[in-house]
């Protein structure tokens, strides 16, 4: 983790780490750094990182797929998904499902915008952020959510409403406002909107769910 300081730490097959390992990630993706204690000694290591994670649905890896039947019961898809905790999720931003492309859709041209326009885009919406507040959305602290993070009328209350459905935990709910300023800073938004909430809503889906 502090070898992938301000970088990517990419986790392939993230239930076939054991869970002990996995826990630990929780600390350094909230303080950014990590902290080692080995019988009478301390250390504490810089463990800024984007963390970025691939799993199967499940032990046999077609789950959901259109063609090919699934062979594993849905006690062994619970046990695999449940290998990932919810205080681990909750620290996940985004939670996407890709589902199985067609041999059609894979050998087609991808539609899209050039990484170059991307790219463009990002690096305003982080000036934005800097000019706004001095630091990216992810470094907010709670008290400042209230000041940068407020939607309109009509997101707030879809975020009331996807909180109570989902049973969303206090750090769930932030780091949604915080993907909804970011979407609305990408969009050259001032105000979050009920769109931004919508779409940041539509980006956690947590894994339990879809069991």
């Amino acid at each position: 983790m502090s070898l992938a300081h301000q970088g990517v730490l990419f986790l392939d097959e993230l239930p076939e780490f054991d869970r002990k390992v996995l826990e630990v990630l929780r600390e350094p993706l909230e303080s950014g750094r990590i902290h080692i204690s080995r019988a009478a000694r301390q250390a504490e290591f810089p463990a800024r990182f984007q963390l970025i994670a691939a799993m199967n649905p499940c032990p046999c890896g077609y789950h959901g797929h259109p063609t090919i039947v699934c062979r594993c019961t849905p006690d062994q898809i619970h046990r695999y998904q449940d290998k990932i905790s919810g205080p681990l999720l909750d620290r996940i931003d985004l939670q996407i499902t890709v589902p199985a492309l067609s041999h059609d859709d894979l050998l087609k041209q991808a539609d899209g915008e050039h990484s170059a326009t991307i790219r463009q885009r990002v690096q305003q919406a982080a000036q934005r952020q800097q000019q706004r507040q001095g630091k990216p959305n992810q470094l907010l602290s709670s008290q400042e959510l209230d000041t940068f993070c407020q939607p309109d009328a009509t997101g707030l209350q879809l975020l009331q409403q996807a909180m109570k459905q989902f049973q969303w935990s206090a750090r769930s709910c932030h780091r949604v406002l915080k993907l909804a300023r970011t979407i609305a800073d990408l969009a050259g938004q001032d105000q979050i909107s009920n769109r931004h909430l919508a779409e940041a809503i539509q980006y956690r889906r947590v894994l339990k769910q879809n069991t």
